[in-house]
């Protein structure tokens, strides 16, 4: 791992949210990880059954890294170690993203979400009609 020296005069970071972070420091592994489902309706209807995350396939499939089987030749000059930073301001942090300050060994953030979009048809409004038309 390179080594750099982070200077930051100031940070100001109005929200952290939902198993976020904000590290000062340097780490040798950061592993970040966040599941949602986004259920948009035209209609408000709630149901105890919905949340399941292992309904949903996009929540169960592997994801095939492919390896790296490849020489890399990599050769650097830090002219100046010291990475200098007068001001940071961040509005918002959230769903296990990281703010990290320092060096970092390896890195891994994964992210899934199943976006949902229910749009009655000009016949079916009712709340019956919706939960046939969600779990059947």
């Amino acid at each position: 791992m390179l080594q750099r020296t982070s200077s930051v005069d100031r940070i100001n970071i109005d929200t952290i949210a939902f198993s976020s972070v904000f590290e000062i420091g340097d780490s040798c592994f950061i592993k970040g990880y966040s599941r949602a489902i986004a259920d948009q309706r035209e209609v408000e209807y709630f149901n105890a059954k919905e949340g399941n995350f292992s309904v949903y396939p996009v929540f169960r499939e592997p994801i095939h890294l492919i390896p790296i089987d490849e020489d890399i030749a990599i050769q650097t000059t830090q002219l100046n170690p010291i990475i200098r930073v007068q001001n940071i301001n961040i509005n918002g942090v959230s769903s296990s993203s990281v703010i990290h300050i320092g060096n970092s060994g390896n890195i891994s953030m994964e992210a899934r979400v199943k976006h949902i979009r229910q749009i009655t048809s000009k016949n079916s409004t009712s709340q019956s009609e919706l939960e046939d038309e969600n779990f059947s």
